[in-house]
């Protein structure tokens, strides 16, 4: 009985196998990379303003999850909400937090300022759009701070485990 399951997974390993091979001329063009000749646009001249379109749904997420720009670049950023909810449900914001901000203990603190949009008391963060909901969009302009990694977050109540992303200036 145990070696007719060995045999028959042997089987089914070696089909698995056999099937996987094949003509590789056939398989060619599935796994072609592709050379990415441009830059982002807003990369190529640092004199340039930087315009980020950064859109919010109602199921809570961002469309992007990285947003590059060059170190001391002008940035004028637009949050749109793409949902329908009102912001009292399904509210949404961009902010960017300093390098040192400790993310868990800013968020836990941001649930708890509802009478200030969900931006804690304090100096953690860089740059924040006011809360937005379905239809709804905010703008705002700043200088892209030094070089390195910084996070953006929504800071609705419960909505920064998923609607968070990279922010890096080069």
């Amino acid at each position: 009985m145990i070696f007719m399951k060995k045999i028959n997974i042997l089987i089914l390993l070696l089909t698995i196998v056999i099937s996987c091979g094949g003509n590789p001329d056939n398989n060619k063009n599935k796994f072609e990379y592709k050379k990415i000749e441009k830059k982002d646009d807003f990369l190529d001249k640092k004199s340039e303003e930087a315009v980020i379109i950064l859109n919010s749904n109602d199921l809570m997420k961002f469309d992007k999850n990285e947003l590059r720009v060059l170190e001391g670049q002008k940035i004028t950023l637009t949050l749109n909400h793409t949902g329908k909810m009102s912001k009292e449900i399904m509210g949404h914001n961009f902010v960017l937090l300093k390098k040192e901000t400790n993310l868990n203990d800013f968020a836990q603190r941001a649930m708890l300022a509802r009478e200030n949009e969900y931006i804690p008391d304090g100096d953690e963060t860089i740059v924040y759009t006011k809360l937005i909901g379905g239809g709804e969009s905010d703008t705002i302009t700043f200088t892209a701070p030094e070089r390195g990694s910084y996070v953006y977050i929504c800071t609705f109540p419960g909505h920064y485990g998923l609607m968070r992303g990279k922010f890096i200036v080069i």
